[in-house]
């Protein structure tokens, strides 16, 4: 339906008009039938036209109201609402023009629109893209920005009837400074507080210079209220006399003893300064006989000093009960809560809380004392912190002073210490052991084999032996275990692909994991080669994929727990990628990750970090030795990789594996020609020569002479190296020689790199073929000798006789 037309205004006047005038006549008519008189009729019309003539002059002459348009803004309103003393806002429009801005917007940025603020690098894009992301998203927060005025925090907030403007607000970045905020209290109120209680307060520079102190230290140091010691020695103002009692030196001979309390002043959220004595320092000096009265007199002037300070302290009267404690006192204790509890010993476990009382009980007697006091805290039990302890007088009766700092980043690295030099123990045990035993395991394999020689199969005691040196055998492999996680065990590294190591072990995986566990296998592209033992990372494999078997033995069905799952997968790992890591552990640069990962029950929390110590496990009691994953984490640091576990308890468990991709050397490209040399001599040798066989092992130098002997070879034994010496140089005067020295390692008296030493000085030709239960690398980077070979311990004869062959052949 459309609207009626508007009526005319002067159509509208007329009818009014009109409409009085009737009303007018009506009337008039009205008092003529009622007075019966046409004058007073008369006179009546007259004096009504008068007075509306007359009000209608004076509406006349009124103004005019003026129109309001209440469509506009009032930005008076908004300037007021916006008004902060601590914060910048300004209100920009869709065209980004600046429509409103309060007094600190002005004052620290001018009028600029903040689209164009002075950022730092004079850099706009950062308010650009906010302002960006505030029309799209409604908000946006960019974080600190750095103009000419100072660093702010800038968030920015879409706002308005039409969602038409964007709300700026910048608020500077305060940077507290313990010395500054110390240096004012001392300088200020605080510091006159305690000067009425008779505590003279100084702040230290650790050159020794005075950079604040109270007017009751200036006044005891120089005489006067207004001396001036800023920049002085605070020694200085010092001196002891014959018992070695403190005053100060302008008091000379008429002054109290004084003690001093010493606060160093430093950042508890920073950690423990790496040298304390290049913190400033806050001295407390009292004097050491004071005279006694209420121990809280003047408490609310000292609190209001000790509370900001950015350390732990607190105060308790000779009772043990708190008189007050600050912040940092409180959270370093764990205590939750703004209020102290009653005692200092309800913070402390059961055990503690005695010897916490007697020390502050000893505290507030006798003469002034200070002192620690190890207790642990009832919020970290396992973890004993040195709570400080020291008597104060000047307060009235003798209070103690406690203090304490935030010890956990200490605490943490000595854990880390003392964890590595328990592991480093660990190690040269496992690998002393491991050596010893693989000197019964060589004489136990070696009679077997001897043995083995004269019995076929089918005699009845060829099972039996056979049965020993497969036990034998075993016991070897864990000898190994040993010596991998001691890292001392022999590496053959070659340059291979982890895809292809992975490729030869899984069909063994498949049928150790069992049907009810599905095996997945996943490769990135672009691999790079790696350096490693590809029979010790199968090892770590095999050892890996039992870990996950076991912790997925019990996924089943009727606890909505998934199939298990058993993922192998490698991936490419580029030097960008180790840098957004930001790891102090991983060295930035190309890696070949191999991830093991499974769906089993996880690891828990507080048990993930000791996972890779010896002969820790997670298994019941008889299931498990806790050698598997040191042994993983042993190949893995000896290839030179690196080893991280992660884990969901109850979801999965994830080992990450990074080896650094291999770079070939030339000089290893320069080993093929040498290579066909030594190939050639092979062809050329023909069995037999003379060799000298040094061990101190009666049993397995009787094993060795016996194998080398059936094999052709002239063998003369010695059983030390100073033997072996004299023999060598005692054959080589009577005209003979040696083609060979087969020697033991270790040995009394002189052992076997000492005795190779001596020999290579008269004799720098002859090869040596070491036997030894120690890593190959190990031996080589003490020995560094050339034409030096290698035998692991145990050996059997076969393996004796062909590392004989093989070096004879190669270099003879």
């Amino acid at each position: 339906m459309s609207a009626l037309p508007a009526e005319a205004p002067a159509a509208r006047s007329w009818r009014d008009v009109a409409l009085v005038g009737l009303a007018l006549a009506l009337s008039i008519a009205a008092v003529d039938v009622l007075a019966g008189s046409v004058v007073i009729a008369a006179v009546y019309g007259g004096g009504v036209v008068v007075l509306g003539l007359v009000l209608r002059a004076a509406l006349a002459l009124r103004p005019a109201p003026v129109a309001t348009d209440f469509s506009a803004p009032d930005w008076s309103v908004t300037h007021a609402a916006i008004e902060h003393p601590a914060q910048a806002v300004a209100i920009t429009d869709r065209a980004g023009r600046l429509v409103c801005a309060n007094t600190r917007f002005a004052e620290w940025f001018g009028t600029v629109a903040p689209p164009r603020l002075p950022l730092a690098a004079a850099d706009p894009a950062r308010a650009e893209e906010a302002a960006r992301a505030a029309w799209r998203d409604g908000q946006a927060h960019v974080g600190e920005v750095t103009a000419a005025s100072g660093t702010f925090t800038l968030s920015v907030d879409r706002a308005g009837r039409g969602e038409d403007h964007l709300i700026w607000r910048l608020v500077p970045v305060v940077r507290h400074d313990p010395v500054s905020e110390a240096i004012a209290a001392i300088a200020g109120k605080p510091g006159r507080a305690l000067g009425r209680e008779s505590i003279q307060a100084a702040v230290v520079a650790p050159d020794g210079r005075m950079l604040a102190a109270n007017e009751a230290f200036v006044l005891r140091a120089t005489g006067s209220q207004s001396g001036d010691i800023i920049g002085s020695d605070f020694v200085s103002h010092f001196e002891s006399d014959a018992q070695q009692d403190i005053y100060f030196t302008q008091e000379r001979g008429r002054g109290m003893p004084v003690r001093f309390l010493h606060v160093p002043i430093a950042d508890p959220d920073a950690g423990e300064p790496d040298d304390p004595s290049l913190v400033p320092s806050l001295f407390l000096v009292v004097d050491s006989h004071a005279g006694v009265g209420d121990a809280r007199a003047g408490l609310p002037q000292i609190e209001a000093l000790l509370a900001r300070l950015p350390l732990g302290l607190a105060m308790v009267d000779r009772d043990g009960r708190f008189l007050f404690a600050n912040s940092a006192f409180l959270r370093v204790a764990g205590h939750d809560g703004t209020v102290p509890p009653p005692y200092p010993s309800d913070l402390v476990i059961r055990e503690d809380k005695g010897a916490l009382s007697d020390a502050i009980r000893r505290h507030t007697q006798g003469a002034t004392t200070s002192g620690d006091v190890a207790v642990r805290l009832r919020a970290t039990p396992d973890e004993p912190v040195l709570l400080g302890l020291a008597a104060v007088r000047g307060l009235g009766e003798c209070a103690v002073l406690l203090s304490l700092k935030d010890s956990s980043e200490e605490t943490r690295l000595k854990h880390q210490i003392a964890q590595g030099s328990k592991m480093q123990a660990i190690g040269q045990l496992a690998g002393g052991v491991a050596h010893d035993f693989n000197n019964v395991l060589t004489a136990i394999i070696g009679y077997c084999d001897l043995i083995l020689l004269r019995h076929t199969p089918g005699d009845s005691d060829y099972d039996d032996i056979q049965q020993i040196k497969a036990n034998s055998n075993r016991a070897a492999s864990l000898t190994r275990q040993l010596l991998a996680f001691s890292r001392q065990q022999t590496l053959r590294p070659q340059v291979l692909q982890l895809p292809d190591v992975v490729a030869e072990v899984s069909t063994l995986l498949k049928r150790l994991i069992g049907e009810r566990i599905t095996l997945e296998v996943t490769h990135d592209r672009g691999l790079g080669a790696v350096r490693a033992d590809p029979v010790q990372l199968e090892q770590v494999l095999l050892n890996l994929a039992v870990n996950a078997r076991d912790a997925m033995a019990d996924n089943k069905a009727a606890d909505n727990r998934a199939p298990g799952v058993l993922k192998l997968i490698t991936r490419r790992i580029t030097a960008e990628m180790v840098r957004a890591m930001k790891t102090d552990i991983l060295p930035i640069g190309d890696y070949t990750a191999l991830v093991v990962e499974d769906n089993g029950h996880g690891i828990r929390p507080g048990q993930i970090d000791k996972i890779f110590e010896p002969f820790f496990t997670t298994k019941d009691r008889g299931k498990g030795t806790g050698l598997g994953l040191s042994t993983v984490y042993g190949i893995v640091k000896q290839s030179g990789g690196f080893i991280f576990a992660e884990s969901d308890y109850g979801k999965w468990t994830r080992f990450t594996i990074y080896f650094p991709v291999h770079i070939p050397d030339p000089a290893d490209q320069a080993e093929a020609p040498r290579e066909r040399q030594i190939e050639t001599r092979r062809r050329q040798w023909t069995a037999g020569g003379r060799v000298l066989l040094v061990e101190d092992e009666d049993t397995v130098r009787a094993v060795a002479e016996r194998a080398l002997v059936r094999q052709g070879y002239e063998v003369t034994t010695a059983s030390d190296g100073e033997e072996g010496l004299e023999t060598l140089v005692r054959t080589y005067d009577e005209g003979g020689k040696f083609d060979l020295v087969v020697s033991d390692v270790v040995m009394p008296t002189m052992d076997g790199p000492a005795m190779a030493r001596e020999i290579r000085a008269r004799r720098p030709e002859l090869p040596f073929l070491f036997m030894s239960g120690y890593a190959e690398e190990t031996l080589r980077r003490e020995i560094d000798i050339p034409n030096m070979h290698f035998l692991p311990k145990p050996f059997s004869v076969q393996q004796i006789v062909s590392a004989v062959e093989d070096v004879l052949r190669g270099e003879t």
